[in-house]
């Protein structure tokens, strides 16, 4: 590890710790040229998940356009930011357990499923950009949906 004061490679871990709820781990280090010390924090690298596109294109998992996609469907919403965050966080790490590769439809209703328990305006927003609806009909038709399944969870209640 080079020494940020005096830029000498030659230095020793003095102390090492896990970092709680993380793999990540911190380390106290000690030059042993200038003798000061400093802290570092480690990581493991992590494999960079592709996600496979409705065209069979192939792109890296992007966490900030996942959060500026369910951002822009809350707008003017009563949704808060720690929800939207909590959101993305909750669908990047269900998406995590594929390995390398993950269809965009996974991730989309994934994202869906969040939105229909939180905000039936933003589910719908997203849902007409996700489906690519065309008309009124397309809209129509996803509501009826809609108001059909809370019927039904209302009776079981």
């Amino acid at each position: 590890m080079k020494c940020p004061f005096c830029g000498s490679f030659d230095g020793q871990v003095l102390d090492s710790r896990p970092i709680e709820h993380t793999s990540s781990i911190r380390r106290r280090r000690q030059c042993n040229q200038c003798k000061k010390r400093y802290t570092t924090y480690e990581r493991p690298e992590e494999v960079t998940l592709m996600v496979v596109k409705s065209d069979s294109r192939r792109e890296p998992f992007d966490r900030k356009k996942l959060w500026n996609a369910v951002s822009r469907a809350c707008v003017k919403r009563p949704v808060s930011t720690e929800t939207i965050e909590k959101i993305v966080s909750e669908v990047e790490t269900e998406i995590r357990d594929y390995i390398m590769e993950v269809p965009s439809t996974v991730i989309g209703q994934k994202i869906l499923q969040k939105l229909l328990d939180i905000d039936i305006v933003a589910y719908i927003r997203f849902i007409s950009v996700y489906n690519n609806f065309a008309d009124l009909n397309d809209f129509m038709t996803e509501l009826k949906k809609i108001k059909k399944e809370q019927d039904k969870k209302i009776k079981q209640v």
